[in-house]
């Protein structure tokens, strides 16, 4: 039997499809929607046999072996619905006469797949549930079937079939469809980021700023990015609130310290400095690639012989030509908000 995760949350529907070769028989199409349960009333009497069942033992369906038919050998009701990508549904089939025999499967097709049993050529994969043939050890079961799927990277088509046992062709149901997940993510949308220059005058420069004239940078995946190795994706925490820029030259042969002073002792800063080419443009999130880059941040462990203070420094040098040096004073934790002092120093 395949197996594959599906995700799919439905309200109720309207639309009909006609019964493949089977005659008139019309297919309900259930809405669903994410985290959320929808029923369906249903009466086995609505659907029909499928004589052929060979279908289901085919190896590209794999939904059921030939020695299973008898379980499968009453009227099939069809639902057909859809389940959203990153999304996990469960399906269960209520019999309300707990002595009747149901069975229930579930695959999973291309979204414009209209092939529906006995002419059901291949699927990406079925699931079904019918009357044991024997107990299981620390398991029970009661009249109820149950199937799931999922989806992952995109949506599909899930055709449900409500089947009698044994030749079974009446009886009342419940169909009840639970979608989780299936939320579409709204797109972040990149900040317009503003980058303030600094022209270093003298050995030391100070600036004064404030966090909340920066912005947040929701995708850090640049920073931990083999090209710029600025810090590791374990550390996004603490590069998670506002972003604060500035863009200042590194002279060639010289060293340069960069510092940040947070006025209120007690506010978990950050601090991160990369160095490109002087003509480079690029931004976080958007950067590819760069010289060097160097973070610090509070550390999540003491080391013997070193302590930290409320401030973070880092360290970048030129040796035969001039670079562009971006800075990032950075709010740990979410911090937006918060007065400091950024100090550069150029030693040569």
């Amino acid at each position: 039997m395949k197996t594959t995760m599906l995700y799919v949350f439905f309200c109720f529907v309207i639309t009909n499809y006609a019964f493949a070769q089977n005659g008139n028989q019309q297919i309900k199409v259930l809405k669903v929607k994410p985290n959320w349960t929808v029923s369906e009333l249903g009466n086995l009497s609505e659907g029909q046999k499928i004589a052929d069942l060979s279908w289901a033992s085919n190896s590209s369906v794999a939904c059921f072996p030939a020695t299973k038919n008898q379980k499968f050998s009453g009227n099939h009701v069809l639902y057909t619905t859809t389940i959203p990508k990153r999304s996990e549904m469960f399906i269960k089939v209520i019999p309300k006469n707990k002595n009747q025999n149901f069975s229930l499967y579930a695959y999973q097709v291309g979204l414009n797949n209209a092939q529906l049993p006995p002419n059901l050529s291949s699927c990406i994969t079925c699931e079904e549930s019918s009357k044991w043939d024997r107990k299981w050890k620390g398991k029970t079961q009661d009249h109820t079937r149950q199937v799931r799927v999922n989806a992952i990277n995109r949506p599909y088509k899930v055709v449900i079939g409500v089947v009698g046992a044994e030749g079974l062709t009446e009886g009342d149901f419940t169909l009840e469809i639970k979608l989780n997940g299936g939320v579409e993510e709204t797109p972040k949308i990149t900040p317009t980021l503003k980058v303030t220059k600094i022209e270093t005058t003298g050995a030391i420069t100070r600036t004064s700023g404030n966090l909340s004239t920066g912005e947040i940078i929701h995708d850090l995946s640049f920073a931990s990015n083999s090209s710029v190795a600025c810090f590791p994706a374990t550390k996004n925490q603490k590069f998670t609130g506002k972003h604060v820029f500035y863009e200042t030259i590194i002279p060639k042969r010289s060293e340069m310290f960069i510092k940040v002073i947070p006025k209120n002792k007690k506010q978990n800063f950050s601090l991160y400095a990369y160095q490109v080419g002087l003509n480079n443009a690029q931004l976080p999130p958007n950067l590819s690639s760069c010289i060097t880059c160097e973070e610090d941040s509070k550390w999540d462990r003491k080391w013997r012989g070193k302590t930290q203070d409320h401030t973070r420094n880092v360290r970048v040098n030129a040796i035969n030509r001039p670079y562009k040096i971006v800075i990032a004073v950075v709010g740990a934790e979410g911090l937006t908000e918060g007065d400091f002092e950024l100090e550069i120093e150029i030693k040569k």
